[in-house]
């Protein structure tokens, strides 16, 4: 089912943006047309036996990131690397501008947006290094998909313009003492049961579900009712922008009203949408929710602070044993091609894949490229480790929504704040997500 106005031909618009481009590229600082940018990194693994400084800009993980620095140039002494930590939300705002300039860091963290920035030329395609270095054996196909060429303008699914350092992923973390007071002794198999442990918990007199909606958790509970109601194919085409694909289905549709309906029901705190998703967390290990919804990241935090009483899970699907879906990302890292340094940075960027960064990123709560370089750990970190093998397993890791397109994050936050506050109907809010992937992507052909 779909509801969609009429639009201009996409290919119309890609043909009229090729132009555009063609006619202002050359007027462009630091455009791609800059005749002394490297077009590739070298094919060659070798380490330059100079003193070497490389800048990474990034806005994830500033302990992880230090560490895995300190780790790398105690292998290459000659290599230093200068970290530059920017907040997230300024991150995204600014990172096209950054690696456009001549001032460019040589390295920097993958973010929405990047698709565009490698499309004009500003991070480097790794694939010589990918093959160089034996990357597909280092670092699961997963995480490699998701750091390829997307939309209209990568020619192939073959450009790799990333590599991911620690993984991460989003589910419903859980208080055992208290969901056992409302009668719950294991985690949900199916959505179903998942709705009466809901309902078993606001009958008991507890908060069901916290939600930092202020930010990103109502984002991310949206998007795991969606992984679960729509085709994984489907909905990665409309986060990689393939010619007619649309988040207006009768699935994504029956998703977005059952948020609204556990809205309803009183099942998230009253106060969601004015509460972080820093804050959820911290109510939540004082007992204030029976469920969390939140990522991986959090894990280090809850199993410090409640022990064994914290507990994980997916979100589950309609029927027991069905595919493990989770939304996801990496914590991961391009090559500027204004850097002077192809080699050093590309073995920056290999020793990503060591067992010794795998210890440091797990050591940090996030989870490693290589599994199997680690123990699972004890407690809820190795239920988070064991869910996630199981999402790799079924290929089932989707992008965060928000990189269909730049300007996506804003509308899908503030959409599920006034789908909470019964501000917007759900139609609506699919509607409004759907007009930001055409101006993106120029509408179905």
């Amino acid at each position: 089912m779909a509801w969609r106005r009429t639009t201009l031909p996409g290919t119309v618009l890609l043909a009229l943006l090729a132009m555009l481009v063609a006619a202002c590229g050359a007027l462009t600082p630091g455009s791609a047309a800059d005749p002394d940018r490297p077009r590739a990194v070298p094919s060659a693994t070798a380490v330059p036996d100079r003193k070497v400084t490389l800048r990474l800009t990034f806005a994830d993980a500033p302990a992880m990131v230090d560490a895995l620095i300190a780790a790398f140039h105690k292998k290459y002494p000659d290599i230093t690397i200068e970290p530059r930590y920017t907040q997230f939300a300024d991150y995204v705002k600014s990172i096209k501008l950054t690696m456009a300039s001549d001032t460019a860091p040589d390295l920097a963290q993958f973010a929405v947006g990047m698709d565009d920035i490698a499309a004009r030329g500003d991070i480097l395609d790794l694939a010589p290094y990918r093959d160089a270095y034996g990357w597909r054996k280092k670092f699961p196909a997963t995480a490699l998909d998701q750091l390829t060429g997307s939309g209209p303008q990568a020619a192939s699914g073959r450009r790799l313009y990333g590599v991911p350092a620690g993984l991460s992923m989003t589910g419903i973390y859980y208080n055992k003492e208290l969901a056992r007071k409302a009668g719950i002794t294991r985690p949900p198999r199916t959505r179903a049961e998942f709705d009466r442990q809901l309902a078993a918990v606001k009958k008991a007199g507890m908060t069901p579900l916290g939600v930092g909606a202020l930010d990103s958790g109502g984002l991310h509970l949206w998007a795991a009712l969606v992984n679960n109601a729509m085709p994984p194919k489907r909905y990665r085409d409309w986060v990689k922008g393939a010619p007619g694909a649309t988040i207006e289905t009768r699935r994504t549709l029956a998703a977005t009203r059952k948020l609204v309906e556990w809205s309803r029901k009183g099942y998230f705190d009253e106060s969601a949408n004015g509460t972080t998703q820093t804050d959820s967390t911290a109510r939540f290990t004082r007992g204030e929710s029976v469920f969390l919804i939140n990522g991986n990241w959090a894990a280090g935090q809850l199993s410090e602070a409640m022990g064994k009483k914290a507990g994980f899970f997916l979100l589950p699907g309609e029927r027991p044993g069905a595919r493990a879906v989770s939304s996801g990302f990496s914590v991961s890292y391009a090559i500027s091609s204004r850097t002077r340094h192809p080699q050093a940075a590309g073995a920056f960027l290999d020793f990503l894949g060591s067992r010794q960064a795998a210890k440091i990123v797990s050591d940090n709560g996030f989870l490693p490229p290589d599994e199997s370089a680690v123990p699972v750990p004890e407690g809820v970190l190795g239920e988070v480790a064991r869910a996630h093998r199981r999402v790799t397993a079924d290929d089932g890791m989707n992008h965060f929504p928000d990189f269909a397109a730049p300007d996506m994050l804003d509308p899908l936050r503030a959409g599920v704040q006034k789908l909470i506050a019964g501000r917007t109907t759900p139609e609506a809010y699919l509607d409004s997500l759907q007009d930001v992937w055409e101006d993106r992507y120029g509408g179905a052909p």
